[in-house]
């Protein structure tokens, strides 16, 4: 039985409505109108905060260009209750339909209300639920065929009629059906001036028709699901849909056409590969009882086919692409037909059932949109066949040919893994679970006991702090948070454990279905549950008394999270979990992975050294894997791939690997030597937000490993990348000032230790997931795209991060440097002018914050002659200190926890570590040190020192109340900027009182 897919809109309440009704409340009603369909809730008579708990349904129909993806929801005041004479506007939203889910995920949402008109007074927030769901279709009833004609079901017939009868009447006719009954004055009434009258009266739902018995169920399922709404023109003066502009409403659908047509690749940034493409549909009257087989023999190439599929006839359904790009291209096609099970001992080619030939040169040349060329029969000659005929067509084309994805290419050999896929990265979800206290978990053995809650998902384990009990409850209070990943269909198993000096001793075990946990998407508060602890002996479980106490649990998804599997600083996507909350794309990238050259041997096969290639790139939860080029140092895949961008500050990952799995495929699944791990050639990071609209950049980047034996070249990768930006120009900008991270990280943020715990775990599950495809995408390369090493320990980083600190504050160290060489007269011409600039400044002051954002602009302006252009940045090995660095450091660096290096080269590093340690120590000292000292000075720790400041203290401000402060500011400055030949050597009396204040160093053991 076919289904009908509906969205279920649940007006749940209203909170601090604007009152309208002029005695101070309002009486609120919420019309809600989507693909033409106008619904209506019940009102509620003088609520400002009114709850109604009702569920509207409404059609989806398919992509319609005259309406809308968006649901529009007004809240309107009831003219009949109060003194006003229309239905007044409290507030107005509008959602995309990329924010609805499907039944299970949706979760209570508060939205704003809006403002409708621009001088409204709208205040409050709604609640709703929204989510889709799919409806069986009920079968047709089978008296109608009998009964006369209705009218509603006289359109269908006039839609086959020829496009050049009458079209106006069929326009007329069809557009009056919505019309019919209480339909006309609900839909003909303004928005504002009066409330629809019920809500089944104003269902744009379309009516049952009768069906007639020859329509099958697929069209049946189309017309229901389709609006009635939905105005269809015929005829050739009939306006023809307009294709929307990339807007925000353009993106609505993620399962639209539109979308889809997005999606799609036009092969524009790549080079055009030409491939020869051989399609053997099948073959029939061939005198065999076997399974044949097709041989193929082009350009001194032999392919052969799988097994043919007996049923009426022999058919392969097989698409082979054979590259015509090397200079050695023959140009003749031979296409022949072998039986396996016939022995062709005696000489005579009795295994041969016949062949054809083809001149390449005249086969027709196909460049999509062209559709597919038909295969037709061709007679074999020169075999045992005498009659049997052969299904092919064969066409020249390039990679952009939808066959060329599923096809067997000369360049691949035809390897199962080989083939180019796109995946996805699972769902995660964080599930918050609190535990609150438990009752009644007192063991008979003793009156006190130290209890523990241990709460295991998968294989994550987390531990409650151990209570103290004496008379059976005891309170927690904790958080528990864990990584839940899409389809939820796991348990999480609470163990309630009394620790004891030998071991600890499990008293009661709880399961809880995920399935069952609710859902939010903000931080509004999740009731609370209690559960039973049960027997942790399932024999016991069985019986009657099996109680072992009671836990309070809060338990919830929280999808207002986003969870992390890539560093921050390399992050694709700032999304939080729940689609709700999405927000619609800004913009696209085009990525084109042309090829690479001059890549180093990785592995040496049959003495013959080799690399099998393939390039995976990740942006977002999207992750493209290229075709795997078999033995070729320089491989060329011309492969284009698009993403949607929903945040600039993102960055797009591109890395290149060496596989194995084209050899293990040869083993006859031999199980006893494990697969060998994918080798890392390289990796490439590119920012989108140093991307500049609709500019193509093609650049070679270097691909460049860090090894035991130190920084390592493997070759080079080109690439072309482009970003087309889909919002408006003030929209894209408004993107710099929203926070990066959803708004739960701000209101209920995760530690920065706990966010890597978490990070480790979801990058775990997504290497697992990932791995289970087919081909799959190995564990060890997702953890090389996800960096999933970035927080181990490294001198190298430390030392890097020392000079990049130094790098930072360099520029404010030229700044002191050079108002100390204007103080000493280095420059009298440029001491000058300061001395001028500060009486201006001082008798301007005014001028101060303009004369100051100048300057920065002026330097700003300076600074954009020597932006950086083409090629794009990279990773820089020079940054990294990757070119200087130590052997005994990188060796350190790729040492696993626990290190596994002998007892004396641990010792050495240790004692090294204590070193740096000693320096750190010194450092964070002579922080405190300083802060203390500044404490000192009102704390009365040195009396006089204490005292001394506090009365030049009096006497500041004594001066400062008689004299004027420009007066002040004017000879301070003129003091700070004397000549030297008036200033002292020695250091000025307030450092040297400085120094003498006391700190708390001295009081250190």
């Amino acid at each position: 039985m076919g289904t009908v897919r509906k969205l279920m809109v649940e007006v749940v309440d209203a909170h601090n409505l604007v009152p309208k009704d002029g005695h101070g409340s309002s009486s609120p009603y919420v019309v809600i109108d989507f693909y033409g369909q106008r619904k209506k809730t019940r009102t509620l008579v003088r609520d400002l905060n009114p709850v109604w708990n009702e569920t509207l349904s409404f059609n989806v129909g398919a992509p319609s260009n005259i309406f809308g993806d968006m649901l529009e929801l007004d809240v309107y005041h009831d003219k009949n209750h109060g003194s006003t004479r229309r239905n007044n506007s409290l507030g107005r939203i509008r959602l995309s339909s990329t924010q609805f889910v499907k039944k299970g995920e949706e979760a209570l949402i508060y939205y704003e209300l809006e403002k409708k008109h621009l001088f409204s007074m709208i205040q409050g927030q709604i609640g709703l639920k929204i989510y889709y769901v799919d409806e069986p279709i009920p079968p047709p009833p089978q008296e109608k065929p009998e009964e006369p004609p209705a009218p509603p079901s006289q359109p269908p017939p006039e839609g086959d009629k020829p496009k050049e009868e009458a079209p106006e009447k069929e326009n007329a006719e069809q557009t009056k059906e919505p019309t019919e009954g209480d339909e006309k004055p609900a839909e003909a009434e303004p928005e504002g001036d009066k409330p629809l009258e019920s809500e089944d009266h104003v269902d744009a739902s379309p009516p049952e028709a009768s069906v007639e018995p020859d329509v099958n169920l697929d069209v049946k399922a189309a017309s229901i699901s389709r609006s009635n709404s939905e105005v269809r023109f015929s005829g050739m003066n009939g306006p023809q849909p307009i294709r929307r502009s990339a807007s925000a409403a353009s993106f609505a659908s993620e399962a639209s056409t539109e979308s889809m047509l997005m999606e799609r690749s036009t092969f524009d940034l790549v080079e055009k590969m030409h491939y020869l493409f051989i399609h053997v549909v099948k073959a029939r009257y061939l005198p065999t009882n076997g399974s044949p087989v097709v041989k193929i023999a082009v350009s001194g190439q032999n392919v052969t086919s799988r097994p043919a599929r007996k049923t009426t006839l022999f058919e392969w359904n097989q698409t082979f692409a054979f590259g015509r790009d090397a200079p050695d291209s023959s140009s003749i096609l031979e296409v022949s037909v072998w039986d396996p099970l016939l022995s062709d001992a005696d000489g005579n080619g009795r295994s041969l059932l016949g062949g054809v030939c083809f001149d390449v040169n005249e086969i027709p040349v196909r460049d999509p949109p062209d559709s597919p060329l038909a295969p037709q029969w061709y007679r074999l000659e020169g075999g045992g066949a005498l009659h049997g005929d052969l299904m092919i067509a064969t066409w020249m084309g390039t990679q952009a040919d939808e066959s060329f994805p599923d096809a067997w290419k000369s360049d691949t050999f035809g390897h199962v893994n080989s083939k180019a896929k796109v995946y996805q990265s699972p769902k995660l979800w964080y599930l918050r679970a609190t535990v609150l206290e438990a009752q009644d978990v007192l063991p008979l053995t003793s009156k006190e006991a130290g209890l523990q809650v241990k709460a295991q998902l998968g294989f994550q384990v987390l531990k409650s702090k151990t209570a103290v009990t004496r008379n059976g409850s005891v309170s927690w209070n904790e958080d528990f948070i864990f990584v839940v990943a899409e389809p939820v269909s796991d348990h999480l198993v609470l163990t309630l454990e009394n620790r004891q000096h030998k071991a600890p001793v499990t008293m009661g075990v709880l399961r809880i279905p995920l399935i069952s946990i609710e859902r939010r998407v903000d931080d509004r508060s999740v009731a609370s549950r209690w559960f039973t602890f049960d027997s942790p002996n399932e024999e016991n479980n069985k019986k009657s008394g099996s109680y072992k106490g009671r836990v309070h649990l809060r338990l919830c998804f929280d999808g207002g999270y986003h969870v992390m599997d890539e560093a921050a600083h390399v992050c694709s996507d700032y999304r939080p979990t729940a689609r709700q909350l999405w927000k619609p794309p800004v913009g696209t990238v085009e990525l084109g992975i042309i090829g690479c050259k001059n890549l180093v041997p990785m592995k040496t096969v049959n003495g013959k050294s080799s690399t099998d290639a393939y390039c995976v790139a990740k942006y977002g939860n999207k992750w493209v894997r290229t075709r795997t080029v078999s033995e070729n140092l320089e491989p060329k895949w011309n492969e284009q791939y698009t993403w949607k961008v929903y945040d600039p500050s993102t960055v797009l990952t591109i890395g290149v690997f060496d596989t194995w799995q084209v050899l293990d495929v040869d083993k006859d699944n031999d199980l006893s030597e494990p697969s060998r791990p994918d080798f890392r050639i390289g990796k490439v990071r590119v920012r989108i937000s140093t991307l500049q609209t609709d500019k193509v950049y093609r650049n070679t980047y270097p691909l460049l490993v860090l090894t035991h034996a130190g920084l390592k070249k493997m070759g080079e990768i080109e690439i072309a990348i482009r970003f087309i930006r889909t919002t408006q120009r003030l929209d894209f900008l408004h993107v710099y000032s929203q926070p990066m991270l959803p708004l739960m990280h701000h209101i209920k943020p995760l530690g920065v230790v706990h966010q890597e715990a978490l990070r480790s775990t979801a990058v775990r599950m997504v290497a697992g997931h990932l791995s289970r495809a087919e081909p799959p995408l190995r564990k060890e390369v997702v953890l090389y795209m996800l960096d999933a090493d970035s927080h181990n320990f490294s001198i190298r980083k430390v030392r890097a991060n020392w000079y990049r600190i130094i790098n930072v504050v360099a520029g404010v160290i030229d700044i002191l440097r050079w108002i100390e060489d204007t103080r000493g007269w280095r420059n009298p011409t440029a001491t000058v002018l300061v001395h001028a600039l500060l009486v201006m400044l001082v008798w301007f002051p005014d001028l101060i914050i303009p004369t100051f954002a100048f300057y920065i602009f002026a330097v700003g302006a300076w600074n954009y002659r020597f932006r950086a252009r083409d090629p794009l940045p990279h990773l820089d090995p020079k940054i990294s200190l990757a070119e200087v660095v130590d052997r005994e450091e990188l060796d350190e660096e790729f040492d696993a926890v626990p290190s596994g290096r002998p007892n004396e080269v641990v010792r050495a590093r240790y004692d090294k570590l204590r070193t740096l340690g000693a320096r750190v120590q010194t450092v964070l000292g002579d922080f405190a040190t300083q802060g203390e000292r500044v404490q000192a000075l009102v704390t009365w720790r040195d009396p006089r020192a204490t005292g001394i400041f506090v009365f030049l203290c009096l006497l500041v401000a004594l001066l400062l109340y008689l004299v004027p402060s420009k007066m002040v500011a004017m000879a301070s400055g003129f003091y700070y900027l004397r000549h030297p030949i008036f200033r002292d050597r020695l250091p000025s009396p307030a450092l040297n009182f400085f120094r003498r204040l006391p700190s708390m160093s001295d009081r250190i053991m």
